[in-house]
């Protein structure tokens, strides 16, 4: 009845669209399949988590702080956590400092808080298992948090305190799980 008729054919379609996809496919070119360790860190693959060290007056702060590292090496899952005689290395670490700054103050007295910062100030060394003088890794890390000052204060800066130690110890399995 009806014939439509052929617009063009696409067989002059075929070589631009596979030169759209092949450089389409180059911008992936620097990407790389597998782990994402330093190169200094590739033959680890599981490392001893040490209960932290707390230089700091508040109780059970290396508690949350060895809590915090777990989880976060858990979260990443670049390396796996196990016992001293099973790892390749041993992660020790040290709540150095926790301290406070004032953010903002009431308009009628400047001495009275209205707004804190946290900061929670870790040190870390990861050092190899088999040769305990060899350092594979050491750093700092800062986690920072902000918390309004209410009634109870003591209430409000242990709320504050897993925050801020949770934002340091992301901050530090970062540095040797990833490189940055």
């Amino acid at each position: 009845m009806f014939k439509v008729p052929r617009i063009a054919s696409t067989n002059g379609l075929l070589p631009i669209l596979g030169a759209i996809s092949i450089l389409s496919l180059t911008s992936c070119s620097g990407y790389r399949w597998g782990s994402a360790k330093p190169e200094h860190l590739a033959g680890i693959n599981s490392v001893c988590v040490a209960v932290v060290k707390n230089s700091t007056q508040i109780p059970r702060a290396a508690a949350l702080a060895t809590n915090s590292i777990a989880d976060a090496l858990t979260r990443d899952g670049t390396y796996r956590m196990t016992t001293l005689d099973r790892a390749d290395a041993h992660l020790q670490a040290e709540l150095r400092k926790i301290e406070y700054l004032q953010v903002r103050s009431t308009r009628e007295d400047a001495l009275r808080s209205e707004e804190l910062e946290m900061k929670a100030h870790l040190n870390w060394v990861l050092v190899d298992t088999d040769n305990p003088t060899k350092i594979l890794a050491r750093g700092n890390a800062t986690g920072t948090t902000r918390f309004f000052v209410d009634p109870n204060l003591q209430t409000a800066r242990q709320s504050a305190l897993v925050d801020s130690i949770k934002r340091a110890t992301d901050s530090m399995i970062a540095r040797f799980a990833e490189g940055f």
